[in-house]
């Protein structure tokens, strides 16, 4: 079933949220951190990525960044499938190592940039992987210790973070650590990480207050932020996503897409299906993946089946396509 399309401009603030898949670590030592981290650090810089905040768990990542030039898939594409690739070799395994589509959230910034901060930071105290706030500021593998200046990682835009506390960074330092001392007593949060309406409107007693007042609630899975926001999202986005539409829509066009293509190729839809490398079809093939991906929200997968192609083949035309090289779709086994 395809999913809901990416909401991402340059500029835009994201929480994103990845997992191993079914559970698995992603980390085994300090080797596998020190290894992403390096990845992660490398990226953001050749990409203008900003990362403010970030918490490097045992089977899963929280990062808080603005998307570069290249934009938000372009970096988590690289950052994950290179560190896949790199954790496979090491530990001799094989097969998918995150699952398979991590979680992006575009955040309002006004009232909630501090509380993301925090809630990512936080989050190895809470899973008792430190065990005080004071151990937390000399933890390696989240961005706390960076903005209380026990650590330091060049690549990690503290300034922005204190900023948000105060005009001087000794005052803003002070601020930052009074409230994440405020934020650790709080339980868990789940319009930061979890889904749909309670998400797009700060929890769920806001929601029901909403409700009780007979407006009308507007929430979007994909955004952190009011109603007002969630609409101005939506609106910049209409003519990037189609994936507001129903989905029977999407498969519409998505067939009618294949029909076209066929046509103007000469030949049938099953033969455009078949695998065939005849021109022009790798690069009508080549056309329609990129759309299937990037206009109509289809995983990887789905385009690959749509197209009579491997999803590797579709992975990695998607991978190239930044580099304006021509990619050939290989015909599935």
């Amino acid at each position: 079933m395809p999913r809901s399309a990416r909401l991402d401009y340059p500029g835009t603030l994201h929480h994103v949220i990845f997992r191993g898949i079914g559970g698995c670590v992603i980390v085994e030592d300090n080797a596998d951190r020190e290894e992403f981290m390096k990845r992660m650090s490398r990226l953001a810089e050749g990409t203008d990525t900003l990362i403010y905040a970030w918490a490097l768990m045992t089977n899963h990542a929280h990062i808080l960044l603005r998307s570069g030039n290249a934009g938000l898939p372009a970096y988590m594409r690289k950052l994950l499938s290179g560190y896949a690739q790199y954790f496979n070799r090491r530990h001799h395994r094989s097969g998918h190592l995150f699952q398979n589509r991590y979680k992006s959230i575009i955040c309002e910034e006004e009232p909630y940039f501090q509380r993301l901060v925090a809630y990512i930071h936080l989050n190895p105290l809470r899973a008792g992987l430190v065990a005080s706030l004071n151990e937390l500021e000399h933890y390696p593998w989240c961005g706390h210790g960076v903005i209380v200046q026990s650590l330091e990682n060049r690549w990690q835009d503290r300034g922005s973070v204190l900023q948000s506390f105060g005009l001087n960074e000794a005052d803003a330092r002070e601020a930052y650590k009074e409230f994440i001392a405020k934020e650790a007593g709080k339980g868990e949060q789940s319009e930061l990480s979890g889904g749909g309406l309670v998400r797009s409107h700060g929890g769920w007693s806001v929601v029901q207050s909403k409700r009780r007042q007979g407006v009308a609630a507007f929430g979007d899975e994909r955004i952190l932020g009011s109603s007002d926001f969630v609409q101005s999202i939506l609106h910049e986005a209409e003519d990037h996503i189609r994936s507001q539409m129903p989905m029977v829509e999407i498969m519409q066009k998505v067939q009618e897409d294949i029909q076209q293509a066929s046509v103007g190729a000469g030949i049938t839809v099953p033969q455009f299906q078949s695998g065939g490398r005849m021109k022009p079809l790798p690069a009508l093939r080549k056309e329609l993946a990129l759309k299937f991906v990037h206009e109509y929200g289809l995983s990887l997968a789905e385009s690959a089946r749509l197209l009579g192609v491997t999803t590797s083949a579709v992975y990695q035309l998607l991978k190239k396509k930044e580099c304006d090289l021509t990619h050939v779709l290989l015909p599935r086994a």
